[in-house]
Parts: structure tokens; C-alpha cells; sequence
């Protein structure tokens, strides 16, 4: 049985893989996006977002377990000083994972993964749609359609005394 058994063990070994995952970690800091398998960039996610939490509050103890996850110095400062204070008010979900098909050679399904604040496509600031409700604004055009509709309405009476 399988059970409390959550991690993807991508068929390495236990030092490989952590080995592996901290590399991803200072490529995805470093360059705030990156190509990779889905298991991988899945197994990226869970690893990398406890350590974007605790950079939030730069303390010598997180600094220092952070440490012992990532072993790279320029990883460390960049995530404290430039990642952290960006996503300091977001709750949660640091990273997003999107699809991009399948690789040519092996047909593995490849992903991107990457640092969602640091991405200008997805978050240009939007104008906010403003909220149409019936009663809001009697402006220009709303005044022309407010005529039109009593004569409407007035004419539909008329047509249904007709047919009785």
C-alpha cells in the first residue's frame, strides 16, 4: 500500500534527487522561469514554495535553512533581497506550471514553470470592468433606451387586447 507516501521519487536515488531539485530551485529563481518535465516542475513546486514563504521574513535562521535546502549563496540573496519583498502580501501559490506539449525525442510532456509576479504577459493591469447593473447610470444612451421601451411596451398591450 501506498499510503503517506507523497513525494515523487522521478527515479533517482535521495541524494540525486535533492541534488537535482536545488539546482532547479537557483535555475528558477535565477531566471524566474523555466522549461522542464510536468513530474519534475510539479515536484519543483512543492519543493521550492516552503522556501519563497519562509524568505518572506529575513531572519538568520530562515536564511540558514534555506541554506541547507538550496547550497548557493547567490540563489539565497536573490530570493531575500528581490523574489521576497515581490510576493510578500500573496498568500501562497508562488509558482505556476503551464503545459506546453510534448518533447520531440522521448514525447515526455514538458512544462513551464515560473515565478508568477515576474510575469508581464499575465499580469498587466487589467482596467477593471466597471459592474453593469439595471439602475446605474442614466446617461446618454441608457436615457434613449428608457424611451424606447415604454412605447414598446405600450404597443405589445395593444397587440395583446387585439387578440383576445
Amino acid at each position: 500500500m501506498r499510503h503517506g507516501k507523497k513525494t515523487n521519487h522521478l527515479g533517482r536515488q535521495t541524494a540525486h534527487r535533492k541534488a537535482m531539485l536545488a539546482n532547479m530551485a537557483c535555475s528558477l529563481i535565477e531566471h524566474k522561469r523555466i522549461n522542464t518535465t510536468v513530474a519534475k516542475a510539479k515536484a519543483l513546486k512543492q519543493f521550492v514554495e516552503p522556501l519563497v514563504t519562509k524568505s518572506k521574513e529575513d531572519t538568520t535562521h530562515n536564511r540558514r535553512l534555506v541554506f541547507s535546502k538550496l547550497r548557493d549563496k547567490e540563489a539565497i540573496s536573490e530570493l531575500f533581497r528581490e523574489v521576497a519583498p515581490k510576493v510578500g502580501d500573496r498568500p501562497g501559490g508562488y509558482t505556476r506550471i503551464i503545459k506546453l506539449g510534448n518533447r520531440l525525442g522521448d514525447n515526455a510532456d514538458m512544462a513551464l514553470i515560473e515565478l508568477v509576479d515576474y510575469n508581464e504577459i499575465y499580469n498587466v493591469n487589467k482596467p477593471e470592468k466597471k459592474k453593469s447593473t439595471r439602475r446605474a447610470g442614466r446617461g446618454k444612451k441608457s436615457a434613449d433606451t428608457a424611451q424606447a421601451k415604454p412605447e414598446a411596451t405600450s404597443e405589445d398591450k395593444k397587440n395583446e387586447g387585439n387578440e383576445e
